[in-house]
């Protein structure tokens, strides 16, 4: 019993360091700082902001990320909802902004302990 139990402890703390680190999204959403989504951004990112909604590169995605954010101001983000498998995962999001609140959906690939986003849709 003890070797099952440590043995699926062992599992769980390994499986726990596989998943990607969503913190720098969800920190970049907090303080409307688009720019520093830069990296986390596959080449090909399917966007769907207020307005517009349409499959671009990654600086394109920043940019429209940007001018939402300028529109925008956020007050806060806060995960509702996240789950990984494998190497790929979403999560959920409340973001307060100054002209009211938005749910936020984004799709990720996992680099490693990387999350890069694939999909962001702000509705």
């Amino acid at each position: 019993m003890k070797r099952l139990l440590l043995t699926l402890a062992l599992i769980l703390s390994f499986l726990s360091v596989m998943a990607a680190d969503i913190t720098p999204i969800s920190n970049a959403f907090k303080g409307g700082n688009a720019s520093s989504l830069t990296g986390a951004m596959d080449q090909e990112v399917d966007m769907a902001i207020p307005g517009s909604s349409k499959k671009c590169n990654g600086s394109e995605a920043v940019k429209m990320l940007s001018t939402f954010f300028g529109s925008n101001k956020p007050t806060g983000f806060s995960v509702v909802h996240h789950a990984d498998k494998k190497d790929a995962g979403f999560f959920v999001g409340k973001l307060p902004t100054a002209s009211g609140e938005y749910r936020v959906n984004i799709t990720y690939r996992a680099d490693g302990d990387k999350a890069i986003i694939q999909s962001i849709r702000i509705e």
